[in-house]
């Protein structure tokens, strides 16, 4: 039974729906082109620009005008030149605006009773088809409101995401001045062949069957599906039978992914042998008490106390193992009888280990993304039958544009310096820290940094030999970090890198590919990790990670974001990536891998940088129209929008720099006490180095990874091991992704680091791991 809003005025208006609203029509004479004007209008008021919302005002404005005029001679025609406004505006902007509409414009209004009656009826009767003039955006959350799977409503069509300002046939047109008389029935019940007459379909019936569709959001169809032809030649994988038993040693947990990979393999295999954790010891705290700290107030391992409660101490200490070490040092940091003990039963190596600052002290970069892959290939070479999976990151391709293959070159560089080679250039990176070491010790720069530490204490204070002493020691500190920074990152950008970060992660692949070569290694590159999608909770994030600070920005009043719309964001939520590392770890331990497995969405499920900021920017629309207030009112009509380079110096940031700096100079001239702007100043150039910052992933080089290796691992999956363990980035819908999930927890866990405050969390639970008796501590060989 088909139910028509038209027609429903018993039931379907008793559901709470108030008759001004357009989705069921109530028609005053020839004033019923006023009711159709309400969505549209809502729309046009919340175009992307100012320029926009200006034009399509004015055209609502004309529509008013002409319309009743159209809609006499032609109600289908007046339909489709009404929705002619919403050209240009992306489906994106459309569902949410029609969300928004919903929740702040009518769902206040239905009434309870009503809602009940409805449902009474559904439960007797079954399901109803809500058919509507309105468009798909605003009658979706309506029905799955109501409990409606089904619609009938007029659909806009979309090219490339944006609105044509056409509408899909067939076109829903309003009904007649005299439909409320001659039509109204007791429960809204009508015919197939009455719908069809009302519909203007009696010609052609078999559209009305066609435009049935589904109430939920379709599902995402920009991505490319990867087709296996040799599917029955190939042996299945199985991640249970190739894990059950094994020994891995992680080294990582500490971090994002180290933390999310454990809880995944926990979770998910809890039939694993054991895994042992490299941890390095923290000054007085011993890497047992760090782990213990972790397992205490992380929300990752929530799902295990859930599952296990009173038992989760007792599972991890059968589970998991403390090694306390530092991967970064000869021997992993381990004592002789730890190191020989686990060389003999360890499976698996998991590097999640490196520091992720783009531009850091190149000290740092060396010991933290360079000396642990040496170290640890020396321990698979002395090993029994380990393998290493290492976590690297795509963009080791550096400056370039194109298709990236999944590919292991050793000595590569982006601007194919020929002479480059790894085991050259690290001892050469060595030697210029001694350089610059030694040259902090010289006289000269003794001199020179007790001027500055002297010139900065007022000259009526003398401090003691002890205080500047201390001082001067941090202005050398400081001088040495500030300089190795710069140096590693020119080195990189001279070889075609845009920062230390990438440049060391890329000498690490060298060194794996040259002195790994034969051993069972497979470089894993994911791309930009971010929020989780289920795993180990929807909306997952921890630390100030690679888009907090941007996306924060776009949340503020900031505009123009010198940005490439066409390149690709290419973003992988961290569940996603444990269940890639799950996969290759299978195929590392039946020794079925490949060299290397790149994470990514952009070859399988591409997002734009403007269809990236555009979500950025309704996902903080949707926060600051929920708080009801005037700074959040004009905060959210401040979207940022995408720009060239140019027109970002010209308008932007650099430029209101330059009038800052301008007004405080004159300020000093005229001797104020200190100039009026100096935070705005400060300010700005903070967002100014932001920006150069994250240049090389927002504006250069045109990327697209592929990830065919990863996704053939997982074909070969059993079925009813394809929902732990499956990577399908081709099923992430980008617009409920970033809008209700990515966003939302970058506010929660990591703005507030950006703004010095705390992150609240409610988890806290006891956990101590176990003493090992006498003996204990040794690792049963056999049982691996």
């Amino acid at each position: 039974m088909i139910k028509e809003d038209e027609q429903a005025d018993a039931l379907l208006n008793a559901a709470g729906v108030p008759r001004e609203w357009p989705v069921f029509w109530r028609v005053e004479g020839s004033l019923a082109y006023l009711t159709a004007v309400r969505p549209v209008a809502y729309f046009t008021w919340n175009a992307h620009t100012f320029a926009e919302r200006w034009a399509r005002r004015g055209g609502l404005f004309l529509q008013a005008l002409v319309r009743p005029a159209l809609y006499a001679s032609h109600r289908v025609l007046a339909t489709r030149v009404l929705h002619a406004l919403l050209r240009g505006v992306s489906r994106d902007r459309l569902d949410l605006l029609g969300e928004e509409y919903f929740h702040y414009m009518l769902k206040g209004h239905l009434r309870p009773a009503g809602l009940a009656k409805l449902r009474e009826w559904m439960d007797q009767h079954g399901q109803v088809v809500l058919v509507s003039q309105g468009l798909d955006h605003v009658m979706r959350p309506l029905a799955q409101h109501l409990g409606i799977e089904r619609l009938v409503a007029n659909r806009l069509e979309f090219r490339g995401g944006v609105a044509t300002g056409r509408l899909l046939s067939p076109v829903i047109r309003p009904r007649g001045p005299l439909a409320l008389p001659l039509d109204r029935k007791a429960d809204g019940r009508v015919s197939a062949e009455r719908l069809l007459h009302v519909l203007g379909l009696e010609k052609h019936p078999e559209q009305l069957a066609e435009a049935i569709f589904p109430a939920e959001r379709p599902s995402p169809q920009n991505h490319t599906p990867l087709v296996i032809f040799d599917r029955q030649q190939r042996r299945a994988l199985s991640v249970r039978q190739a894990l059950r038993g094994k020994q891995i040693l992680l080294v990582g947990v500490t971090g994002f992914i180290g933390k999310v990979w454990l809880e995944h393999i926990l979770s998910e295999m809890p039939e694993i042998g054991k895994i042992h954790l490299l941890v390095r010891r923290q000054r007085n705290t011993t890497g047992r008490r760090r782990f213990e700290k972790i397992i205490e107030a992380s929300p990752v391992f929530d799902r295990l106390e859930e599952r296990y409660g009173a038992d989760l101490n007792r599972f991890l200490a059968e589970r998991v193992e403390v090694v306390e070490g530092d991967v970064s040092q000869p021997g992993l940091g381990m004592d002789d009888e730890s190191r020989h003990r686990l060389a003999g039963v360890i499976d698996l190596v998991v590097n999640s280990s490196g520091l992720t600052d783009f531009n850091p002290d190149l000290r740092d970069a060396l010991t933290s993304n360079v000396e642990p892959t040496a170290h640890l290939i020396d321990f698979l070479r002395a090993s029994d039958h380990a393998a290493l999976l290492h976590l690297s990151t795509c963009y080791v391709v550096g400056g370039r544009d194109g298709r990236v293959t999944e590919d292991l070159k050793p000595n590569y560089t982006p601007a194919d310096v020929e002479d480059f080679n790894a085991e050259r250039e690290w001892p050469a990176l060595q030697e210029l820290v001694r350089k610059v070491e030694e040259r902090a010790q010289s006289p000269e720069l003794e001199a020179a940094l007790r001027r500055q530490a002297l010139g900065r204490l007022r000259a009526t204070h003398r401090p003691p030999g002890r205080e500047l002493d201390e001082l001067i020691r941090k202005n050398r500190l400081r001088w040495i970090r500030s300089r190795l920074s710069r140096a590693g990152t020119r080195r990189a950008r001279r070889l075609g890198w845009p920062n230390t970060y990438t440049f060391t992660k890329s000498m690490a692949e060298s060194l794996l590919a040259t002195r790994g070569a034969g051993l069972p290694i497979a470089v894993v590159r994911p791309s930009i990790v971010e929020t989780s999608i289920t795993q180990p909770f929807r909306g997952w994030n921890e630390g100030i990670n690679t888009s907090a600070p941007l996306s924060y920005l776009l949340g503020t009043y900031f505009r123009q974001l010198p940005s490439n719309e066409r390149k690709c964001l290419d973003v992988i939520p961290v569940d996603m990536v444990c269940r890639g590392m799950t996969l290759i770890a299978a195929a590392l331990v039946e020794r079925r891998h490949k060299p290397v497995y790149q994470l990514a969405t952009s070859a399988n499920n591409p997002c734009n940088m403007g269809r990236s900021i555009e979500l950025t920017a309704l996902a903080h629309r949707k926060h600051y129209r929920a708080q009801q207030s005037l700074e959040h009112w004009v905060r959210m009509r401040f979207e940022s929008i995408p720009v060239s380079k140019q027109r970002y110096r010209n308008l932007s940031v650099p430029a209101q720099k330059f009038v800052v700096q301008g007004i405080n100079r004159a300020a000093s001239a005229l001797q104020f006490k200190r100039p009026p702007l100096a935070k705005a100043e400060r300010d700005l150039g903070r967002v100014e180095k932001l920006i150069e910052l994250y240049e090389p992933f927002i504006l250069h080089n045109e990327q697209v990874f592929e990830c065919d290796n990863v996704q053939l691992l997982s074909a070969l999956l059993p079925a009813d091991e394809r929902e732990q363990f499956g990577y399908e980035p081709g099923g992430i819908d980008w617009w409920d992704y970033w809008i209700n999930i990515h966003i939302p927890a970058l506010r929660k866990w990591c703005y507030p680091l950006i703004e010095g405050h705390p992150v609240e969390s409610t988890s806290h639970r006891e956990f101590h791991l176990p003493d090992p008796p006498d003996g204990a501590s040794r690792i049963d060989a056999t049982s691996a």
